[in-house]
């Protein structure tokens, strides 16, 4: 199975986050990525320097034409620019209810520029939030979208259990922001039941688009037919990976390598 992803999210024009390290990353699991541009974005390793929201009229056009014909088996949202936006995806997905989403609420960019504004924030927990098969907030994002302080495992376990309570389904949330050198990321199940994924704290500076990698490795494994569980631990090991083998480019936080060589069992038939 091949696994069709829409990734309905913003261009980088540097090529390491956003749109293009979406379609890098499904391309690389062997499944097939298409997209709806959100906003475009002027940036590079160093920053956020100019974004042009896409009209929602128009992000609602590209879905709909890619759904009614190529069809997908798995959604995944990144930056969304503004409320319109969010509204009409999540006015699109409502009708299209069978359809997996996997919900990366890009708020903050790595470089620290602001990427969602507050009105935006609340339409997502309204509207995409409930509708989630699993969102997947790094700390920042936690503390923005639960109001809490976020400090260790016992913080996350906290912030996993507000956000389920506002109507998540599946959380994933990734400990990257906390300080050691061992790094955990807390997957909560809508039962309650956890897996903590651990792994050894890569030191590099090279971190720019490793929510929207990680997500949309997530949303490729969903599309393929693989377990939530599954599609997490995959992704994950692919990340780590594409983080050893950065190519070191730029002057700031650069990409990682999304092209990096996959053990073959990844692919899934």
């Amino acid at each position: 199975m091949i696994g069709r992803v829409l990734t309905i999210a913003g261009s980088d024009s540097g090529g390491g986050a956003g749109i293009q390290a979406d379609l890098k990353t499904v391309t690389a699991l062997g499944g097939f990525g298409m997209s709806a541009i959100t906003a475009l974005t002027a940036q590079n390793t160093l920053g956020v320097f100019g974004v042009e929201a896409v009209s929602p009229a128009f992000v609602l056009q590209q879905m709909q034409v890619v759904l009614d014909d190529l069809g997908a088996d798995c959604c995944k949202t990144g930056m969304l620019a503004n409320a319109a936006i969010v509204h009409v995806i999540a006015d699109e997905l409502g009708r299209r209810s069978e359809l997996p989403l996997v919900l990366d609420p890009v708020m903050v960019s790595t470089s620290g520029s602001v990427l969602l504004d507050p009105e935006a924030v609340e339409a997502v927990m309204t509207r995409l939030l409930p509708r989630a098969l699993v969102v997947t907030p790094n700390i920042p994002e936690a503390e923005v979208m639960t109001g809490q302080v976020i400090a260790d495992l016992g913080g996350m376990r906290s912030a996993a259990q507000v956000l389920q309570e506002k109507g998540a389904g599946a959380v994933l949330l990734k400990g990257g922001h906390l300080h050691g050198d061992e790094l955990e990321d807390l997957l909560v199940f809508p039962d309650g039941r956890e897996v903590v994924l651990r792994g050894e704290r890569i030191k590099t500076r090279h971190t720019h688009g490793t929510g929207c990698t990680l997500a949309s490795a997530i949303a490729t494994g969903v599309a393929q037919g693989m377990s939530l569980e599954a599609a997490v631990v995959r992704g994950s090991q692919y990340l780590r990976l594409a983080l050893l083998h950065a190519p070191e480019l730029g002057r700031g936080h650069g990409p990682v390598d999304h092209g990096v060589t996959i053990r073959p069992e990844w692919h899934q038939s």
